[in-house]
């Protein structure tokens, strides 16, 4: 079982970057995937971006290709996730995932959520 919790939220006015974090704990939060997924108001969770747990290879969904980096401190067991140049469609709690594989984050499923954290992009 893992253990997430994010932080790094808020409000932010459009062209602005924000940094979300999600601290992983418990006996395999070094050993798995870790991700993020977004869920906008009357809209799907769906995925964002995913990191292996060697932080070698990364994935993200179209919408966030060359604004978003996803990144890891393995000692910290710490995921990132960088926007920058958000958009008011990126307005959404953003939710902190993990699971064995980013193969199966992409495709839409998690083994482990965090609780969410808001983030609000003015116009």
């Amino acid at each position: 079982q893992v253990q997430l919790v994010e932080s790094g939220g808020g409000l932010v006015q459009t062209g602005g970057s924000l940094r979300l974090s999600c601290a992983a704990s418990g006996r395999s939060a070094s050993h798995v995937a870790m991700g993020w997924f977004r869920q906008a108001p009357g809209e799907e969770r769906g995925f964002v971006a995913a990191i292996t747990w060697t932080g070698g290879s990364t994935d993200y969904a179209d919408p966030v290709k060359g604004r978003f980096a996803i990144s890891r401190d393995s000692a910290k067991n710490t995921v990132y996730l960088q926007m920058n140049s958000l958009k008011p469609e990126d307005t959404a709690v953003y939710y902190c995932a993990a699971h064995l594989t980013t193969g199966a984050m992409v495709a839409g499923r998690a083994l482990n959520w965090g609780q969410g954290t808001q983030v609000t992009v003015s116009s």
